[in-house]
């Protein structure tokens, strides 16, 4: 009889390439915004995801503020902000993200914020009180709010067309084939409409997606296509780096003239702004996204 020793081992990760560099975060400016963050016990996208352009942005001065707390109630393949169940709602917080961009003196600031999946609203309320918080505490500060789909609540899509930031961004993150891998608890569709609503309410809007998950160049056209026919406005294209081992592996390094080539294809289909870059993210250079 004969035995076959089978070794179910992973292949090998494939080596990330030398044009993939990231800043680590040091200097004056990076001290002062790391001081902020702590003294107003706020959260930002930049730690709780990981952000490869941490450093770069926070010693420019700026940073990504994360609000309704830092526990989402999904499980995307992705990210590395933390799952569960949130324990509470912190109503106060509207008015300590608005002292720290206020402190910041920031000109344009830019809020995300976790998935609220066991709120009725999905958190919208807290996201309208945190811009009108903005508006109130530091005038003349333009914002931009990367918003969750609200389980496709359109009353909650309705309450940011009301209050109305200067751009309102949903990611749409990966092509229709991969989401029930990258976002099992989200809907292609869904996010889709999102988008939608809030381009009849008159806003400039905003999505992101990333790339080497495994996705084909037509997969990515096709959600350009989507996009543009949904209404939306901006579009940011970045590489889709691992947070941890426990996340979905980069299956592929997707080298800059294919991003070089995504920037024209999207503007060549209308989109009036597209930043494409391995470590381009959703709020990149946003401020640029205004013009």
């Amino acid at each position: 009889m004969i035995e076959l020793n089978v070794v179910n081992e992973k292949p090998p990760r494939i080596k990330k390439p030398d044009w993939l560099r990231v800043k680590l975060p040091t200097g004056e400016n990076y001290r002062h915004v790391r001081n902020l963050v702590d003294d107003f016990q706020l959260h930002t996208i930049c730690e709780s995801g990981n952000c490869p352009n941490m450093g770069e942005c926070w010693g420019a001065g700026t940073a990504t503020f994360m609000i309704l707390g830092n526990v989402c109630t999904r499980s995307c393949g992705f990210c590395a902000v933390k799952t569960g169940l949130p324990t509470e709602l912190d109503w106060d917080e509207p008015v300590r993200v608005a002292n720290a961009i206020k402190l910041m003196q920031v000109k344009h600031a830019v809020i995300t914020s976790v998935n609220r999946d066991e709120l009725k609203d999905g958190g919208a309320g807290i996201w309208a009180a945190t811009v009108n918080a903005v508006r109130e505490i530091a005038p003349g500060v333009t914002m931009e709010t990367l918003i969750p789909d609200f389980k496709g609540n359109m009353e909650s899509v309705d309450a940011m067309i009301e209050v109305a930031p200067e751009v309102v961004s949903h990611n749409m993150e990966t092509i229709s084939r991969l989401y029930r891998r990258v976002r099992p608890q989200a809907k292609y569709e869904r996010s889709l409409g999102v988008i939608k609503r809030l381009k009849a309410g008159g806003i400039r809007t905003k999505s992101g997606i990333m790339v080497g998950l495994g996705e084909r160049k037509e997969e990515v056209f096709k959600v350009m296509d989507d996009l543009r026919d949904a209404g939306c406005d901006v579009i940011t294209i970045g590489q889709y780096l691992q947070p941890t081992r426990n996340h979905l592996e980069v299956l592929e390094w997707i080298h800059p003239d294919i991003f070089k080539e995504y920037e024209t294809v999207g503007s060549e289909k209308g989109f009036r702004h597209v930043e494409s870059g391995p470590l381009v993210r959703s709020s990149y250079h946003a401020e640029k996204h205004l013009k």
